[in-house]
């Protein structure tokens, strides 16, 4: 067994859930003889002690939240141990690989990732200077490590216990929650995901029993519901139907959720009441817009009408949808901005929806493939290098003063732990008076606040 502490792996943020970002490069790094070290700076503080007994300093950047908190744990990092080698690995270390290489990171490594990041641990416990496949040291180099991975079972021992992390909200009580993956990438290219730039639509399947494995020992840890964190849950629909099945079987009592694309809940909706039978609470779907207009340049693979469908289906299966969006694109306009809100409360989803949702900004990082889409160009600005996105101006000044007022009401109604409903009813009164309509009535007068809601795990959606 190598020494403890000579690879330390840093969580920065994984939407509230318990990092398995972090617990697949552990269990690879275990196999190899290795005892790292972990840290989630989302839940506990940073430990300087860790981070001087590493030699490889690894920072988990899955998202772009994650990406920004990373960068100044980074900068932590060097100032407490000068010599060590950091890396940032995930889905937006590679798309910012120039940026973190020009600014302090040694290496970067997207895709795949625990094969090189093993394979890098061991080049910098020899001479340190080997060339690693799927490691980046040097900007416009940066390429992902796509081949299929010998999963181990995630090593979770050393990560904070689950009730650290999001619950899952039913019936007034919370609930502990796991989070897994059943497969990794995507098949398809929605233009504004981080997935497509570094899958090229590619996605991996993680062994069924693997999977198994790591949901058994979640529940004994104390979880009582699963999420699947896959991209999309149905790219496999015969691998993923079979992993719920057999844990079914074993945990009839057990529920979960899963992600899956409104053109799929149409493609395979005779799976929908087999998948609540099985115990799925809600399904979380990317609508992002009801416009036709916006869905095409986002490339979303549905329409307006075949949102309407989804929402029905769903429903007639006695599951709940739980959309997600992003209202504001350069091409969405106030009325569809407004319809957004209708749709919201005429389909009943006030409560399937975080608030956080009604204020989601189209984000367009380096390496996305809105950058070379000839609709986003007459709106696009620099790139803001420090914030590690490209800036863009709506043609219609109101959508983007209406942006920033949302953003700061759901902020305060979050901190509030406000009923979604009046939040619904915020962001309608400033939608209609920046079309200079008059206001809506009030959605949560007419709900009340004893209503029941759909189960909802209790970290909002962020990006």
């Amino acid at each position: 067994m190598k020494e403890s502490g000579a690879v330390l792996l840093v969580a920065c943020y994984e939407l509230g859930h318990q990092p398995l970002a972090v617990a697949w490069p552990a269990a690879f790094l275990e196999r190899l003889g290795y005892r790292p070290e972990t840290m989630d700076v989302s839940v506990e503080p940073f430990d300087a002690e860790k981070v001087k007994r590493a030699r490889l300093i690894a920072l988990s950047v899955p998202m772009h939240t994650a990406l920004r908190l990373g960068v100044e744990v980074a900068a932590r990092v060097r100032e407490v141990n000068p010599a060590g080698h950091i890396c940032f690995f995930g889905l937006y270390a590679i798309l910012n690989a120039d940026y973190l290489l020009a600014h302090g990171a040694d290496s970067v490594i997207g895709g795949e990732a625990e094969v090189p990041l093993g394979d890098l641990a061991q080049a910098l416990a020899s001479d340190g200077a080997a060339s690693v496949p799927g490691v980046s040291r040097a900007p416009m180099r940066a390429q992902p490590y796509l081949a299929k991975l010998p999963f181990p079972v995630p090593s979770r021992g050393s990560l904070p216990p689950l009730r650290k992390y999001a619950h899952l909200e039913r019936d007034g009580r919370l609930e502990l929650a796991g989070y897994v993956e059943a497969s990794r990438g995507c098949r398809h290219h929605c233009r504004h995901c981080p997935i497509p730039p570094v899958y090229g639509g590619r996605f991996f399947v993680v062994p069924r029993e693997i999977c198994l494995a790591d949901i058994r020992q979640l529940i004994d840890a104390g979880a009582t519901h699963i999420t699947f964190g896959d991209p999309d849950f149905l790219n496999g629909p015969g691998h993923a139907l079979a992993i719920v099945r057999t844990m079914h079987t074993e945990f009839p009592w057990l529920s979960f959720d899963v992600t899956v694309k409104i053109e799929h809940l149409l493609r395979h909706r005779r799976f929908l009441p087999e998948l609540a039978a099985l115990g799925c609470a809600f399904i979380v779907s990317a609508v992002e817009s009801l416009s036709d207009t916006v869905l095409a340049h986002l490339d979303k693979g549905h329409t307006r009408a075949d949102v309407l469908e989804a929402v029905g289906l769903a429903r007639a299966a006695g599951i709940a949808l739980r959309p997600t969006w992003v209202p504001f694109t350069p091409w969405t306009t106030l009325d569809d901005y407004r319809e957004i809100l209708d749709f919201v409360d005429g389909e009943a989803l006030v409560d399937h929806i975080d608030p956080v949702q009604y204020s989601i900004r189209l984000l367009v990082p380096p390496g996305s493939l809105l950058l070379a889409s000839p609709a986003m160009r007459p709106f696009l600005g620099e790139l803001v290098e420090r914030d590690l996105y490209h800036r863009w101006t709506h043609p219609d000044p109101r959508m983007d003063g209406l942006q920033e007022a949302v953003s700061a009401a759901v902020a305060g109604a979050a901190e509030r732990e406000e009923d979604p409903a009046l939040t619904l009813d915020r962001v309608r009164g400033l939608a209609d008076a920046a079309a200079g309509e008059p206001p809506h009535p009030a959605v949560a007068a007419r709900l009340g606040p004893g209503r029941r809601r759909p189960p909802r795990l209790t970290e909002p959606w962020f990006c």
